[in-house]
C-alpha cells in the first residue's frame, strides 16, 4: 500500500488492526507519517525534535505484539524522556541536554507497539496554557494557525488535529491534556493520580499535581492507552485502586442514568465567553435527551484560595527548576538561561516558606474532602474546559511595560517585594483567566476529561470538562463513548 492517503481517517486502533491483518506494513506506515509531519509540521511547529531514523532503526527489529503495533506516535518533550534523545523542556537551558534514561511511560508506549518519531513542543518548563516558548517558537492551531492549539501539551494537540499522528503524550499538571485538547477540537483526558507511572526518576509530580496520558481523535484510543499504561512502578509515590476490567471495554457501556452536576460560572469569579457557556448549555440538552439528571450545582469550594494554593506550588516548583539547571549546566542557572517571566517567576517561588507550602497541599486535601463528598451525591460535575475559545498567537504575551518591569525586577532581585506588594497574588487569578475550570482536579486528584462538543461560530473548537469521582475512569469513559456516539467529531477537521 504505497502513499497511504487513507491514513488520517483512521484512529491508532485502526491503523493497529490493519498491520496486525497484514493489511500495510509498520515501515510504510511509519513513512507516511514523516511525509505527513515534513508538509505539516512548517506550517504548525509542533514536532520540535525529529526521531524519524531512530523510528527507522526500530523498525528493523520486531515490535510487540499488541493493539497499536507499528503505530506512529508522538512524545511531548517534558517529562517524558527518551534514551539518547534531547529533553529541552522548552527551555534554552536544555537546548543540549540528552536524556540517559527512558521514562517507565515511555517503555510501556513502546510495549504497546507505539513506534516513537517524534517529541513536541511545549511552553517552558510545562508553565503555560499556550506553547510559546523562545526556546522553538510558538506552536499554531490547525483550525486556525492564528489562533493557539494550547498548552502546555500544544505540539502534541496540534500534532493530532493536524493530521500527523492519531495519538500523542500529553501530561497534565493544571490542564495541560484538556487545555490543547480543547483548543485542537481532540479528546483528553487526565487520569487519577497515581493511575500512570511517573518514574522511574520522578515521583511526586507537581506535587501529585500533574499526570501523563495522551491526546486523541477516538475515545477508544485514549481508553486503550490507559490500558497499558496504567499500575504502578517500583517505589511509585501514590496507591490506586487498579481497575476492574479494560477500559477499553467501557467505552461501548451504557452509563445508565447518571446525576451530573453543572457550572458555567469562573470558580475565580472571571469573565466566561457566551460560547464556552453555550457548550456547556448544549452539552445538559444531549445528556438529558439521554435520560440524564442534569442540575446546575456547584461544590462550596473557595476558587480563588484554591488557586492560591496551586500557584503556590507552580512558584515552588519553579525554583526547584531553575536550581536544578546546575546539574545540567554544571553550574548555577543565569537570568539568560531561561526566560525572563520563569526567572521573575523563580524569584517569588524562592519567597515560598515551607509553611506556606504545606498550607498549600492542605487546601488541595481539603478541596479533595469537599469533591469526595460532593461526587456521593452527583456522579460528575460538568463546567466548560476554558473560560474562552483558543487565543490568538501573543495575546497573553507580557507588554513592553511588563517586561520592563520584570527586567528590572529580575536584575534587581526583587522577588521579596512583589510578594510583600501582593502583586504576586493578582498576577495569579489574572494568568487563570482563559483557564481557571482546569487546575481543580489536578489538585483533588480526580479524573477529567474534555470533549469536543461545540465549535464556534468563527469554526474554533470548544470543549466541555466532565470531573469523575477519584479513580473512576469507568465512568468518564462510558459517559464519553455515549456522547462520541451522539455527536460523533470524528469526521470533523481542519483545513491546514
Amino acid at each position: 500500500m504505497s502513499g497511504f492517503k487513507e491514513y488520517d481517517q483512521y484512529d491508532a486502533i485502526g491503523l493497529g488492526e490493519l498491520v496486525n491483518t497484514k493489511k500495510i506494513s509498520p515501515v510504510e506506515l511509519l513513512e507516511e507519517a514523516i511525509k505527513r509531519t515534513e508538509e505539516i509540521n512548517p506550517k504548525l511547529n509542533a514536532v520540535v525534535t525529529p526521531m524519524f531514523d531512530i523510528a527507522r532503526e526500530t523498525l528493523k527489529n520486531p515490535l510487540p505484539e499488541d493493539i497499536f503495533k507499528g503505530v506512529p506516535f508522538l512524545i511531548k518533550d517534558g517529562l517524558t524522556s527518551y534514551k539518547g534523545v534531547r529533553m529541552t523542556s522548552g527551555s534554552k537551558a536544555y537546548l543540549n541536554y540528552i536524556s540517559d534514561y527512558d521514562s517507565e511511560i515511555v517503555t510501556r508506549f513502546k510495549k504497546s507497539g507505539l513506534v516513537i518519531f517524534g517529541k513536541t513542543n511545549l511552553p517552558e518548563f510545562g508553565l503555560m496554557g499556550i506553547t510559546e516558548p523562545e526556546a522553538f517558537g510558538p506552536s499554531k492551531n490547525p483550525w486556525n494557525t492564528n489562533h493557539t492549539p494550547g498548552g502546555s501539551s500544544g505540539g502534541s494537540g496540534a500534532a493530532v488535529a493536524g493530521g500527523m499522528v492519531p495519538m500523542a503524550s500529553g501530561n497534565d499538571g493544571g490542564g495541560s491534556i484538556r487545555i490543547p485538547a480543547s483548543c485542537c477540537g481532540l479528546f483528553g483526558l487526565k487520569p487519577s493520580r497515581g493511575r500512570n507511572p511517573s518514574g522511574p526518576k520522578d515521583g511526586r509530580l507537581w506535587q501529585g499535581a500533574a499526570t501523563e496520558g495522551v491526546i486523541s481523535r477516538s475515545v477508544r484510543d485514549s481508553a486503550a492507552m490507559l490500558d497499558r499504561t496504567n499500575g504502578p512502578d517500583p517505589g511509585a509515590p501514590f496507591t490506586i485502586i487498579p481497575p476492574e476490567g479494560p477500559y477499553l471495554s467501557e467505552v461501548a457501556k451504557n452509563p445508565g442514568s447518571l446525576k451530573i452536576a453543572f457550572c458555567t460560572k469562573s470558580p475565580i469569579h472571571t469573565d466566561v465567553h457566551p460560547e464556552c457557556i453555550k457548550a456547556v448549555e448544549r452539552a445538559v440538552k444531549i445528556l438529558e435527551d439521554m435520560g440524564h439528571r442534569v442540575e446546575e450545582k456547584e461544590p462550596e469550594i473557595d476558587g480563588e484560595a484554591l488557586a492560591q494554593s496551586y500557584f503556590t506550588m507552580y512558584y515552588g516548583t519553579v525554583a526547584a527548576e531553575l536550581k536544578k539547571i546546575k546539574s545540567v549546566l554544571g553550574r548555577p542557572a543565569r537570568r539568560e538561561d531561561v526566560e525572563m517571566m520563569t526567572w521573575t517567576i523563580g524569584l517569588i517561588g524562592r519567597t515560598v516558606t515551607a509553611g506556606d507550602f504545606v498550607d498549600a497541599i492542605n487546601k488541595w486535601d481539603e478541596a479533595a474532602r469537599i469533591m469526595g463528598r460532593f461526587h456521593q451525591t452527583w456522579d460528575i460535575y460538568m463546567t466548560p474546559t476554558l473560560a474562552f475559545p483558543p487565543i490568538k498567537i501573543g495575546e497573553l504575551k507580557p507588554k513592553p511595560y511588563e517586561l520592563l518591569g520584570m527586567k528590572i525586577i529580575n536584575a534587581l532581585d526583587l522577588g521579596k517585594l512583589l510578594v510583600a506588594s501582593g502583586m504576586h497574588k493578582k498576577t495569579a487569578i489574572t494568568s487563570l483567566e482563559k483557564t481557571p475550570f482546569t487546575q481543580l482536579p489536578n489538585l483533588t486528584g480526580q479524573p477529567a476529561m474534555t470533549l469536543p462538543l461545540h465549535w464556534a461560530p468563527n469554526n474554533l473548537p470548544i470543549g466541555v470538562q466532565f470531573m469523575a469521582p477519584f479513580g473512576d475512569e469507568k465512568t468518564l469513559f462510558r459517559l464519553a463513548g455515549q456522547l462520541e456516539n451522539a455527536c460523533p467529531w470524528f469526521g470533523k477537521r481542519p483545513s491546514v
